[in-house]
């Protein structure tokens, strides 16, 4: 399974020459959708965690690109901005800059490249400058080039503050473990006490059931930012009890509209929680969304489609996207679940 991922990230063309990611491939009209900032550091990610498993060295390569394409052609070093897509540059989100400041640590841990690790810093500093909020959360999106926050839209969790931000927040965390500097630890620690404040009136936050499952999907991203802190009781309380929602929610829902990132997070997070101790694994739960979750994984003749995973299915088949972070998501958590060993779970390579 996580071969015939890795080939689909390989071969497929997902991966423009310059080491950019397109946010996904659209078999219904055979086109891959722009690239994504975004999706390319979930990809530098990716890349180094399949290098891990398999210490093929193509993998180091292809991370080694997609963080070049990061630092060297997508940031706007006059504006100190990540745009979220390179043409337009029209605006920048934080949700994105958190997943390509991580992106790039991976890229640095890997390949010790200096200058992926000075993207991050600078990255990361632009995200605590530019999108605090007076309001003691941070604005989920700015317009360029005047980094003004957009106005929001509580029905659509991307436009909104929530606690889904934590996820990305973690990539403050994550620059405070690389470089000693305790300025990183306080923006994370402000998302994190708002994000458990606010937590538990995420779901199912949208009259339409199908956008629910969308908001699983946030959530889920929720639990994965509290690991940094999976020791304290509050967090682990919100993993145990987040679990357990997630999962009564997706068995509700699935049968007319299931995301395969869904599935990813969840079986992920089973697995972390038993490993940090916070919960013990419910195997048999777990089993039964590992199995439905390796069923999304395409098999087709045509390269561009064959070893990747569909994004979603509803009740008429399969929906037309094949998804690199549905990709990214189920080869680790399935790899994960294969093997059931911490050897390549340490938190710095979940994707």
């Amino acid at each position: 399974m996580i071969s015939r991922a890795g080939e689909w990230f390989l071969r497929s063309g997902i991966q423009e020459p310059d080491g950019g990611v397109a946010r996904y491939y659209r078999a219904d009209v055979e086109r891959n959708r722009p690239v994504s900032t975004e999706i390319t550091g979930y990809a530098a990610s990716t890349f180094v965690y399949l290098h891990a498993v398999t210490q093929d060295g193509r993998y180091l390569e292809r991370a080694a690109a997609a963080a070049r394409f990061l630092t060297r052609r997508a940031w706007d070093a006059a504006s100190r901005a990540m745009p979220f897509e390179t043409d337009p540059a029209a605006f920048t989100y934080f949700f994105d800059c958190g997943i390509i400041v991580r992106g790039l640590l991976s890229a640095w841990r890997a390949t010790g490249e200096q200058e992926f690790l000075d993207g991050a810093v600078e990255a990361g500093r632009a995200m605590a400058a530019d999108f605090a909020s007076t309001a003691c959360e941070f604005h989920p999106i700015l317009a360029l080039p005047g980094k003004t926050p957009i106005e929001r839209d509580g029905l659509r969790w991307s436009r909104a503050p929530g606690c889904y931000q934590l996820k990305s927040a973690m990539a403050w965390w994550d620059l405070f473990e690389a470089t000693g500097d305790a300025g990183f630890r306080g923006p994370y620690e402000r998302v994190l006490e708002y994000s458990l404040r606010t937590g538990a009136g995420f779901l199912p936050g949208h009259p339409d059931r199908l956008k629910v499952m969308d908001r699983l999907h946030a959530f889920c991203y929720f639990l994965e930012g509290l690991l940094p802190r999976a020791g304290d009781a509050e967090a682990a309380a919100a993993i145990r009890g987040g679990i357990d929602t997630v999962a009564e929610w997706l068995r509700e829902i699935a049968p007319e509209f299931a995301r395969s990132d869904v599935y990813a997070q969840l079986l992920r997070m089973r697995l972390y929680a038993d490993w940090s101790g916070v919960a013990g694994l419910d195997t048999a739960s777990a089993c039964q969304e590992a199995e439905t979750l390796a069923g999304f994984q395409a098999a087709h003749p045509d390269p561009r489609i064959d070893g990747g995973f569909y994004f979603g299915r509803n009740a008429a088949g399969w929906l037309p996207y094949v998804n690199p972070v549905s990709a990214a998501f189920a080869c680790q958590a399935l790899e994960l679940w294969r093997t059931r060993s911490t050897a390549q779970a340490h938190r710095h390579l979940l994707i």
